[in-house]
């Protein structure tokens, strides 16, 4: 059995800010086996129009999309929560492999089991593409720094 993933639902608003944080850094991190222990074993996910089930597939899906978006940076906002549920806007930057710039942007759905693992995700996404020197996000690559604008201060 997997251990405790906190914070627990219900959330508060306090804990609801810390949970969607934790998911942010978890993504920036690019380590898709990490990202991967954060979801129910047959956690279900709606990415786009692919659906995703289990850790195994998730992994196999973060894995093949930091391969096509490179040096991805991402920040997500909590944009509402209830019980279980928590809901997030958020936009990422990426490029591809001939060096075309895009900004990402989308809202997901989120349901936790009572252990706090993500058993629920669903994403739509938007991607935008941007010239490079329009870019918003420029810190080292991993963790975004605590004292870097959120998605509202960027006016994003």
């Amino acid at each position: 059995m997997d251990s405790p993933r906190p914070p627990l639902p219900p959330f508060t608003i306090d804990s609801a800010i810390e949970k969607v944080r934790l998911a942010e850094d978890g993504w920036n991190s690019r380590d898709a086996a990490r990202v991967a222990l954060a979801y129910t074993p047959d956690s279900q996910w709606r990415n786009r129009a692919e659906f995703v089930t289990g850790r195994t597939a998730i992994v196999e899906f973060l894995t093949r999309k930091w391969q096509r978006e490179l040096d991805y940076r991402l920040i997500k906002e909590l944009w509402a929560f209830a019980g279980n549920r928590i809901g997030v806007r958020f936009a990422y930057e990426w490029h591809d492999d001939s060096g075309n710039w895009f900004r990402s942007y989308g809202n997901e759905n989120w349901e936790f089991d009572e252990s706090g693992l993500m058993r629920r995700r669903f994403a739509c996404i938007n991607d935008a593409p941007m010239r490079e020197q329009d870019r918003r996000f420029h810190w080292p690559l991993g963790r975004r720094p605590e004292d870097h604008a959120s998605l509202s201060d960027l006016g994003l």
